[in-house]
């Protein structure tokens, strides 16, 4: 029995000795890899960039705020440019349309929104196609070219929109807002402001889009009709109609082509 406490003592005594003479070696290497990294960064092999924050005291020229403030501009205008894209383009109507006519379809998720909003949107760059070539050529490249001013440039490229929106505004809706603004009606077009034009197009696109989803409703809604009623004659009261009438709608809508139908019919409807 003393022999074994003798030898657990030697032993603890050489695990001492061992793991102290490691920690010895750890605390060298450390001491080594900071001199290094010093005498690195001393010689310029490691070296920081310098940052320097200047005060003009109010010796800056006018010119340089003008800059930064159009820089501002700049950036307020791309973080609403989705915004702008929604509103002031035929995105509004073709993606509640499409959005219509899958709930009208009974598909739940299919198409999935990845897939409608895709299609919306480049159906919404084709349609939106002559619009923005006319604003490429009027507004966007004579800028470029240093041809016009910033001022004149604006005025160029919201012509084409305005044109646009003019078209596929209802006048009732146009009313509204003026009469809402109660400003006295204008003599023509140039005359609406742009913040009166914009919430009258998007009311009138909403209005419009409704109507052509009611339109898609209608045969599919007949079809629930028909297949509700044969089922409650033959006693299946406790089968769901839509399990049933989901495979003939979609075999109608795929006979008549109805993808092309639905995207011709909204491709039209802007004129």
């Amino acid at each position: 029995m003393i022999f074994w406490k003798r030898a657990g003592f030697f032993f603890s005594i050489v695990f001492l000795a061992v793991t102290s003479t490691s920690a010895s070696a750890a605390g060298n290497g450390l001491a080594q890899a900071a001199s290094a990294v010093s005498k690195s960064s001393s010689i310029g092999e490691f070296s920081l960039p310098s940052i320097a924050l200047n005060m003009a005291n109010g010796e800056g020229k006018p010119a340089d705020l003008v800059n930064v403030l159009k820089i501002v501009l700049l950036l307020t205008v791309l973080t609403l440019a989705p915004a702008i894209l929604v509103m002031m383009t035929s995105f509004t109507r073709v993606v509640i349309i499409l959005s219509f006519l899958r709930q009208s379809l009974g598909t739940q998720q299919m198409p999935p929104n990845q897939v409608i909003v895709g299609l919306s949107l480049f159906l919404s760059l084709f349609i939106m196609a002559p619009t923005w070539t006319k604003i490429q050529t009027d507004s966007i490249t004579p800028y470029m070219e240093e041809q016009i001013d910033q001022k004149t440039a604006f005025s160029k490229a919201e012509a084409p929109l305005r044109e646009f929106m003019f078209g596929q505004v209802r006048e009732k809706d146009l009313e509204l807002f003026l009469s809402l603004s109660k400003m006295p009606k204008p003599q023509s077009r140039a005359e609406v402001p742009t913040y009166v034009l914009i919430p009258s197009f998007i009311v009138s696109e909403l209005n419009t889009a409704f109507q052509m989803g009611f339109m898609l409703y209608l045969p599919f809604l007949v079809i629930d009709m028909v297949v509700s009623s044969i089922l409650m004659a033959m006693g299946m009261m406790m089968l769901p109609p839509m399990t049933i009438s989901l495979p003939f709608k979609l075999l109608l809508f795929v006979l008549i082509d109805g993808w092309g139908l639905v995207v011709g019919s909204i491709v039209k409807s802007f004129g």
